[in-house]
């Protein structure tokens, strides 16, 4: 079965050793996310700060009256709106007391300092936002359909797109990185949490952290995945 019918039939050998196992691990990874998530949802602070709350004391603290925090619907669909300068908590958040929802909040509450101070990365992902989506959407398509057509340049033009889509993932890291870090500093700071819940807000944070890590990883095994097609396609013309 040549390339471009195994492509037709939706199989190739680099998805299943590539991208399958990239996949794989980002199952393990979110649901690790839920359950630690869970696991400290369950445990209130001694403190008593909501996720609201705790974010407001902390954007307060470095001047950052002007960010307002809404409440969102669903879950862990917290996120910071650079925009608007609305931070926004999701149901599992805004009003809980547990060791997670401060610990995401906080989170939260970091990115909107990184926006405040200019934090370079943050800069570079939010201006790599429209190159990643529409090289997420279309890049991969645009490349396999090359591949099917036989049609070099919109190979090279769906592996670029794609490319850029990876290489906002890549940022992303040392954005969400810095994120936490921020966070368990001001928690500690501020004396949001005593040093045991620390503890489990750091379990908390380092659990969504593999969720980003293993984005990457998917993402990147795409790309692999189209540039070995691609060249193998080059190398049964030659």
């Amino acid at each position: 079965m040549n390339t471009a019918t195994s492509l037709f039939y939706g199989f190739d050998t680099y998805y299943l050793i590539l991208v399958i196992p990239a996949i794989l691990l980002s199952l393990v990874a979110s649901s690790r996310v839920k359950s630690t998530f869970a696991r400290y949802s369950r445990e209130s602070t001694r403190a008593g700060f909501t996720g609201e709350s705790a974010a407001r004391q902390i954007l307060d603290a470095q001047g950052l009256q002007q960010v307002r925090i809404e409440h969102v619907s669903g879950h862990l669909t917290d996120h910071y709106d650079p925009r608007t300068q609305i931070l926004r908590l999701s149901d599992a958040t805004y009003t809980s007391r547990s060791i997670a929802a401060i610990g995401v909040a906080a989170h939260e509450a970091g990115h909107a300092i990184q926006h405040d101070e200019g934090y370079w990365p943050n800069k570079v992902r939010s201006a790599l936002v429209p190159v990643a989506n529409i090289g997420s959407q279309f890049g991969p398509y645009m490349a396999i359909f090359g591949i099917i057509l036989g049609f070099s340049p919109l190979i090279n033009i769906g592996i670029a797109l794609f490319a850029g889509a990876v290489l906002f993932y890549l940022i992303t890291l040392p954005v969400e990185f810095d994120a936490s870090r921020r966070a368990i500093v001001l928690l500690e700071q501020q004396q949001l949490l005593d040093t045991d819940e620390l503890t489990g807000a750091k379990k908390v944070l380092r659990a969504a952290a593999m969720t980003y890590i293993a984005s990457t990883i998917v993402a990147f095994a795409n790309l692999l995945r189209l540039i070995l097609l691609a060249r193998g396609r080059n190398d049964r013309r030659n």
